[in-house]
């Protein structure tokens, strides 16, 4: 049974925008990849490994807006088992959570967000999947998992 993804008001706007600035954030003060993770990020197709920052953090930040915050918690998105987010080429990974085989599998929600174009593209199309067969059973998700092999 799925899981009902309820937009709040204001709610794709409110999400990209939010989406957006931590993207910009990993960006600016996250770290590139080294030799092995632009090799693994090429493997699972990202196109502009070059481009990816990993920013380590203690707990992957839930949005200020307790609404967000509520939604990305009830549907699995941010929580106390989360290692890693990616969002574009922005990936925050929990510190002593960064394995090859997690890292393969937000690589290729890096790939994901590069063939849908932008993070205001790919983000919609994400939440749909969710709100339509639960995290787990997401495509998304799913073809991540499927790469997952590539840092075993």
């Amino acid at each position: 049974m799925p899981n009902k993804l309820v937009a709040p008001s204001g709610g794709v706007p409110r999400i990209l925008a939010w989406a957006n600035a931590q993207a910009a954030h990993i960006l600016r003060h996250g770290e590139p990849l080294n030799a092995g993770g632009l090799t693994l990020s090429s493997r699972v197709g990202v196109a502009q490994p070059e481009r990816i920052r990993i920013l380590t953090v203690p707990s992957v930040p839930a949005p200020d807006d307790p609404e967000l915050q509520q939604i990305a918690i009830e549907q699995n998105l941010i929580g106390s088992n989360t290692g890693g987010l990616t969002l574009g080429y922005g990936i925050f990974i929990v510190d002593g959570c960064l394995t090859s085989r997690l890292l393969a599998h937000e690589c290729r929600h890096v790939y994901q967000y590069e063939v849908a174009g932008s993070i205001d593209a790919f983000l919609p199309l994400y939440l749909k999947q969710i709100a339509e067969v639960t995290y787990d059973r997401a495509s998304y998700e799913v073809d991540a998992r499927a790469w997952e092999w590539v840092g075993l």
